[in-house]
C-alpha cells in the first residue's frame, strides 16, 4: 500500500518519529489538525479538478487510439472510393453488381428550361391530352 509514494514501513517509521518528537498529547492534537485540513482538501474544488484531471490523464491513450482508429476507417473509405472511381475513369473492367450499385435512373420527363431561365415542371403525357388548344376552341 502506497500513499503519496510512501510505503507501509515509512509510514510507520513517520509516525515512531512523530510520536518520539511530539509525544503523546501534542500527536493528539496533530492528528486533528491533519484530519480537518485533509477533509477540508478532499471537499475542495480543487480536490476534484485534481480527480478529474487525473481520471482524464489516464484515459487520454484510450481515445487518442479511438479517435485514430475512426480516422484511418475514413481514410480507408476515402481511399477505396477514389480507387474505384480511378478504376471507371481507366475503364478497368468491374463487377455487375459495383456498376448496378452505381446506377441511378434518369427522370422519364426531366424539367425543362423556358427562356426566362425558369424551370417548368415535366408533363405527362396525360396531361397534354386533356390540355385543350385555346386556338382550336375559339
Amino acid at each position: 500500500m502506497e500513499i503519496l509514494g510512501v510505503g507501509a514501513s515509512e509510514f510507520v517509521f513517520i509516525l515512531i518519529l512523530a510520536l518520539i518528537i511530539l509525544g503523546p498529547k501534542d500527536m493528539q492534537k496533530a492528528g486533528k489538525a491533519i484530519g480537518k485540513w485533509l477533509r477540508n482538501f478532499i471537499t475542495s474544488d480543487s480536490w476534484k479538478v485534481m480527480r478529474q484531471t487525473s481520471s482524464e490523464l489516464r484515459h487520454l491513450p484510450n481515445r487518442l487510439m479511438r479517435e485514430a482508429n475512426e480516422e484511418l476507417s475514413d481514410v480507408r473509405k476515402i481511399g477505396k472510393e477514389l480507387k474505384d472511381t480511378a478504376d471507371l475513369v481507366n475503364g478497368a473492367p468491374q463487377s455487375p453488381g459495383k456498376i448496378l450499385s452505381n446506377y441511378k435512373p434518369m427522370p422519364i420527363n426531366p424539367p425543362s428550361l423556358t427562356l426566362s431561365g425558369k424551370v417548368e415542371p415535366p408533363s405527362t403525357p396525360d396531361a397534354k391530352a386533356n390540355e385543350s388548344d385555346p386556338k382550336i376552341d375559339a
